[in-house]
Formats: C-alpha cells, structure tokens, sequence
C-alpha cells in the first residue's frame, strides 16, 4: 500500500506548492484513489504532474467532506476523468459530478477497502484493511478521532491515522497506533510529535507513506 500526498498546507519537496487543503493517492490492492482535491484545481494538477501522477490511471474519488478545501480541484480534475465520485450523503452534488455514489452508512468500496459512511451528518473516512492492521485516511477529522475509531475498529484493529485532526488533543487514542501522519487542519502536530516521536510520520505535499 501506498499514500501519496498530493496537496497540503506544507511541501515535504520545494518543487510542489504548498496550499490550504487537502488531497493524497491512495494505492491499495490493486485500486487507485484520489482522497481529496484540495482547494484550487491549478495546483492539484500541477503537484501531480511533478509526482508523475496521471489522472487517467485513477480510478475513483473519495470526498471526506463538502467543504472547500477538500473539493475546490475536484472540477479540474474531472474535466480529465470522469470517473465515480463517493460523497458523503448529505453533500450537495454539482451538475458537473456524474458518476456519483452517496454513502451513507458503513460501505465496503472494494476488497479490503472501506467507508466509514458519513459520521455525524458531514464527514467520511477511508479505511483500507491489512493483515497487521486498519489504516485510517481523514479530510479533517469532524466527527471526531474517537468517533471515527469506533466506526473503523468493526472492520479491524486500527494502525495506522494519516490526514487533518483539526483540534484533536485525545492523545491517548495514539497509544495503540503504530503510526500517525497528522497534516493540513490538524492544530497539535508539534505536540503529536513531542509526544509519540517514534510514530509520527511527517506530512506535507509530496511525502510518500508506503506500508
């Protein structure tokens, strides 16, 4: 398995522009998905671009949530695929967006891959099952990190939590992780790495997380 940050408030190369938002490559058993799409369609391109990323070999999108910052390139990019989009139930779906699946509740998306379904009426989140654990992939964590677990721990043992935490400070829910990857909104990444230097993995557009 591999996550590919596409899109962050940071760059983990120069080369790539840093922006507030979100997007990262998810590639998983066989599955190419685009988790996210940032704000601005200009920059989710042109950072693929410099990672050697085709849209057209991606094979669906993933939407966490509605909200601007997570959805801004998702125009852009279907200009060039028009491909499946999951959405969280309750998000209004733009005439551009075609081929759109609304997730609702617990949804197996393929093999060993995984929604949580919409939490609390706004976010998703992807989970992708392993042999030695859950990965966990987050837009901003709205729900809530605990809430999120909870619904990820029925399809297995969590391991793994990449994504934006927002103002997450249950710092005990790290203790059973093998690592955590916090980016984009997530307002305790230093404290996060204070205390858990072992697991934390840094992010920024262009960081390259193979398990």
């Amino acid at each position: 398995m591999k996550i590919t940050i596409i899109y962050d408030n940071k760059a983990w190369n120069k080369d790539l522009k840093p922006d507030w938002g979100f997007s990262c490559l998810v590639e998983a058993f066989g599955k190419s998905i685009l988790f996210d799409t940032g704000a601005k369609g200009d920059i989710l391109l042109d950072n693929m671009k410099k990672l050697n990323i085709d849209p057209l070999q991606i094979d669906e999108v993933f939407i966490s949530h509605s909200h601007r910052d997570h959805t801004g390139g998702l125009a852009s990019f279907l200009r060039i695929n028009q491909t499946n989009v999951y959405i969280p139930y309750s998000c209004i779906v733009s005439d551009y967006v075609v081929n759109v699946v609304k997730v609702k509740e617990r949804v197996k998306i393929h093999e060993n891959i995984y929604s949580t379904g919409e939490l609390k009426g706004i976010e998703q989140s992807l989970v992708i099952k392993q042999d030695k654990g859950v990965i966990v992939i987050v837009g901003c964590s709205h729900p809530g990190v605990r809430e999120i677990f909870k619904e990820a721990a029925i399809i297995g043992k969590v391991s793994m939590l990449v994504g934006g935490l927002h103002g997450f400070n249950e710092f005990e829910l790290i203790n059973d992780l093998d690592s955590i990857c916090p980016t984009h909104c997530t307002q305790s990444i230093l404290k996060i790495k204070e205390i858990y230097p072992a697991k934390y993995v840094e992010g920024g557009a262009a960081q390259v997380i193979e398990i």
